[in-house]
């Protein structure tokens, strides 16, 4: 008998957290969310976007033991902005049972459908700094801090529901030149000199710092025509400076600014933290602070591609190109083998069509998937 309780407690929701880590601490390929960072997520008083979402969170109890968690969020800046009327489900896992399926994400449509909502799709975070995406392909392939991981057996209880395929993402595996790439190069140069603008390379975070607001404020004008984007307000600004600060290497940051100084361009890069965060089971105490330094500033063979963000003025005027070969050469002077993309619309074309100038390879898949109510 399987029984779905809504989370109401702090030891349910510190339970929910750790659900996710628990079921796939044997999944060499998974690696944890951080477990604070998760808890903050859920608590009205930390997370700022609990002004325009309404927000339940339920476990899937089997005799006596959770088997599966779901939140819904009923993000109303979405709606408005979409002109639609969709609850979102996210931080759904489930044992391989159909039952455990069926009950929890039946309590997230039971009440989107209370609230007068006529579709549901996810997972979806509260907005597009949140992991989205199931894994429907490149189950053998490690993840990455930012994604989802989940077993191969999901896409088929989501069919057997009724859910079909919103919009996929695609992420790619890049291999790291040895030699810099002359072609590349030249672009950048032409590009730069074409446009007036100028690629700046920090070395510092503070350096860096001036740039961080008007970094997410390029992010959220650059992104704004992106599926289930929703606007950052300055308090959502902070909350993502504060999380993402501790990873940032501020050499692997690109900026590009125009004649007047004004942020055009962006590019974040992060070793990766994967293998790191997965020691240390998504928790930053005792060691999991030291960890995850030493996999940021330490030798690092694997680099992850955050984003890419260009003001619309100067989108398809080769900018992506200029951050790319920029962040390429930094890996390659420290030694990166492989680089990792996070997930990319697949009409995305305008960036996939970049991954021609290296020897890069789609190795994973991720799917919003959409019911009707």
């Amino acid at each position: 008998m399987i029984e779905v309780r809504e989370v109401r407690t702090k030891q349910e929701r510190k339970q929910f957290a750790l659900l996710h880590e628990e079921m796939y601490r044997d999944v060499p390929q998974a690696t944890p969310e951080l477990i604070s960072d998760e808890m903050d997520n859920f608590n009205p008083r930390k997370n700022p976007a609990y002004q325009f979402c309404q927000v339940k969170q339920w476990l899937a109890w089997k005799d006596g033991k959770p088997v599966g968690r779901v939140a819904g969020i009923l993000n109303q800046a979405a709606n408005e902005k979409w002109g639609s009327r969709r609850v979102r489900f996210t931080r759904l896992d489930f044992t391989d049972d159909p039952e455990v399926s069926r009950a929890l994400l039946e309590a997230v449509e039971d009440w989107g459908r209370s609230l007068g909502q006529e579709e549901i799709h996810g997972p979806l975070g509260f907005c597009d700094m949140d992991q989205e995406g199931m894994l429907v392909e490149g189950f053998e392939e490690e993840g990455m801090l930012i994604t989802i991981h989940n077993a191969p057996y999901y896409p088929a209880h989501m069919e057997a529901l009724g859910y079909g395929k919103d919009v996929d993402w695609l992420e790619y595996q890049i291999q790291v030149p040895e030699e810099t790439m002359e072609k590349m190069q030249r672009l950048q140069e032409r590009v730069l000199q074409r446009c007036r603008l100028r690629l700046l390379e920090p070395r510092s975070k503070r350096e860096l710092k001036p740039y961080i607001e008007k970094a997410f404020q390029l992010l959220d004008r650059a992104y704004r025509d992106l599926y289930g984007t929703v606007p950052l307000t300055p308090a959502l600004i902070r909350k993502y400076y504060q999380q993402f600060m501790l990873l940032i290497h501020p050499a692997y940051v690109k900026l590009i600014l125009d004649q007047a100084g004004e942020l055009v361009g962006l590019g974040v890069a992060v070793p990766s933290v994967s293998r790191a965060v997965k020691k240390s089971r998504g928790r930053l105490f005792p060691l999991g602070w030291a960890r995850l330094l030493q996999a940021i500033y330490g030798k690092n063979p694997v680099l992850d591609l955050y984003l890419v963000g260009v003001d619309a003025e100067y989108q398809k005027k080769g900018l992506p190109a200029v951050l790319l070969h920029s962040m390429t050469e930094e890996a390659r002077k420290r030694g990166v083998q492989v680089a990792e993309t996070g997930p990319e619309l697949e009409t995305n074309t305008s960036v996939q069509g970049l991954w021609k100038y290296y020897t890069a390879r789609q190795h994973r898949r991720r799917r919003c998937w959409v019911k009707k109510l």
